[in-house]
């Protein structure tokens, strides 16, 4: 059983398109879905016209990316739990290819190649923020992405992207879930950073493939740029003069 938490922000319609994805492999993988309303909106579907359980959570006030997921995976069911954004779609089956990866005992967290919807792979695995790395990225000589192997097989990265990560879900209980202390950005970097620290690898797997139908409408919104520094500066105190060494 994988228990796949869902968190919408009034996006009932990317979510009836995610949910219509899921049911499409509903034959080969068995799921459940925890569908959080952060934000008092009306759903445009049944949550029972679907082959699979259901349970929507209506927050009484808004709350962060952390506390959203932590929150859904109190009461889950599943043997592996895993983080899905709303704009996610599912072209394939991911799970099939990303499954076996987290039997390896060593591995607690494994994400999919991320593709844009022009085709574009997106900077979903990347390299542990520096303030080094944030000045080359500043000036265009780098972006701390990895580049996929030759040979398209999975490998070891330092962190992935929150918007699809599948995690075990007896590891993700160790480490007590996400920071909730970052609000929405960086959880991701926070938990890889301590899933190395504690020992557990993070793998991607680009056999294995999604899209992310971003909107990125954030990116001109003056709250979540002081979100977005605040969790960088965060994270640097938490972590920067200690970061874990990641075998590649």
């Amino acid at each position: 059983m994988i228990s796949i938490s869902v968190v919408s922000h009034a996006q009932a319609g990317l979510v009836h398109l995610l949910l219509s994805d899921l049911a499409g492999i509903s034959r080969e993988t068995n799921f459940e879905v925890i569908l959080t309303k952060n934000i008092p909106e009306q759903l445009p579907f049944a949550i029972d016209a679907y082959p699979f359980s259901i349970r929507v959570i209506e927050n009484q006030a808004p709350k962060g990316f952390g506390a959203n997921h932590n929150q859904a995976f109190i009461s889950v069911s599943g043997a592996y739990f895993c983080v899905m954004n709303p704009d996610i779609r599912l072209t394939e089956n991911p799970f099939p290819k990303l499954l076996p990866i987290l039997r390896n005992e060593n591995v607690g967290i494994v994400a999919p190649q991320v593709m844009s919807t022009n085709g574009a792979i997106e900077d979903s695995v990347r390299r542990f923020p520096t303030p080094l790395g944030l000045i080359a990225k500043l000036f265009g000589l780098s972006d701390g992405r990895y580049a996929v192997p030759p040979n398209g097989k999975s490998y070891q990265a330092d962190w992935v992207g929150g918007m699809f990560m599948l995690f075990r879900s007896d590891i993700y209980r160790l480490l007590h879930g996400f920071d909730e202390s970052y609000f929405l950005y960086y959880e991701d970097v926070d938990i890889c950073t301590r899933m190395w620290k504690t020992g557990w690898k993070v793998v991607a797997n680009p056999e294995a493939s999604v899209t992310h139908d971003a909107r990125r409408t954030s990116r001109h919104d003056v709250r979540y740029i002081r979100w977005h520094v605040e969790s960088m500066a965060r994270y640097f105190i938490k972590h920067c003069w200690c970061l874990p060494r990641t075998s590649r």
